[in-house]
């Protein structure tokens, strides 16, 4: 399979490399930032053991057309995409909290309401509301930043500022550029058949102080879309969604008895079932941009990547 799913690269000026779930992170000269999506796919917070071809440059290039259909309302990290996997931008320093948004009742929420809670994050969640309902007005129920091979966890705006994870005025911005994100986010899913269902967004500060989004934005690694035809008639029938997101990938694990606990196997990935996932990953592609998706060579990806990263930054 034609993937990358590790990166041991030595760019110049390069201080040191991160790597997260999907995404390696270098820092050039405490300026720059290249983040490279690889084909890692993630779920419970565990690493699959193989890759998915194609995901990272979808991910990356879904990524990159967000931040330029939304930077006139919030400022982004974004400078360049040198490849079709890369995108380089500035340093930040970023927030401990991921910004989670949800207008609906699903994934995490729909488990936590079936169980019986009616809290979420300190955020009330109305009785009488069935999984995939639409909340009244979208709530935002933020997640600490777990290290590499921890656990997200839910946490309250209340408990943010008292542990001073994030100071009050700058939590005050972070709230505001969410709904400002999902709000644009939501239209522009709207205008292709969609419903954005639920997100997040992570923040960071440049140097100057500026508080600017990083990361990803409204990718199907971190999102969950519906379909807009048939989501009525489907709720009427109590009857399952079609989804636009990674939560097929956490169905078909949750069969296979899979849900990142202690002492679970991870499920065999077939290379029929790699391809099913790198298929259906065009088809998010295709759906959430509206454009056909076109394959980058593969044949030496690791060797792409780095000539191209090597180009820009000697410009």
């Amino acid at each position: 399979m034609n993937t990358i799913t590790d990166t041991n690269y030595n760019f110049p000026n390069q201080k040191s490399v991160y790597k997260g779930k999907v995404r390696e992170v270098y820092n050039i000269n405490d300026e720059l930032l290249v983040m490279i999506a690889t084909d890692r796919l993630s779920a419970f917070d565990v690493v699959m053991p193989k890759g998915i071809p194609f995901k990272g440059q979808i991910l990356n290039q879904i990524a990159t057309q967000m931040m330029h259909d939304t930077e006139d309302l919030v400022p982004n990290w974004l400078i360049a995409t040198p490849d079709p996997n890369v995108a380089v931008g500035h340093l930040c320093a970023p927030f401990k909290v991921e910004m989670v948004i949800r207008g609906y009742l699903s994934g995490h929420a729909a488990r936590e309401y079936k169980a019986g809670k009616r809290l979420l994050c300190g955020v009330p969640m109305p009785e009488g509301m069935k999984e995939n309902d639409k909340f009244p007005e979208p709530i935002i129920t933020p997640s600490t930043k777990a290290d590499n091979g921890e656990h997200d966890e839910d946490i309250s705006r209340e408990e943010i500022l008292s542990k001073g994870i994030v100071s009050e005025e700058d939590y005050l911005v972070l709230e505001d550029y969410t709904r400002k994100l999902f709000k644009r986010g939501t239209e522009i899913a709207k205008k292709r058949g969609l419903i954005l269902v639920d997100t997040k967004y992570e923040f960071g500060k440049t140097k100057d102080g500026k508080i600017v989004l990083i990361d990803e934005i409204h990718t199907p690694d971190s999102s969950r879309y519906f379909y807009a035809e048939g989501y009525k008639e489907l709720q009427e029938k109590g009857e399952p969604q079609k989804q636009l997101s990674k939560e097929f990938v956490r169905q078909w694990l949750i069969s296979n008895g899979f849900q990142g606990k202690e002492g679970q196997q991870i499920p065999e990935m077939t290379e029929e079932y790699i391809g099913s996932v790198s298929d259906r990953y065009i088809e998010l592609f295709e759906n959430i941009t509206g454009t056909s998706f076109e394959k980058a060579d593969v044949s030496q990806i690791s060797n792409r990547i780095q000539n191209n990263v090597l180009a820009y930054l000697q410009k």
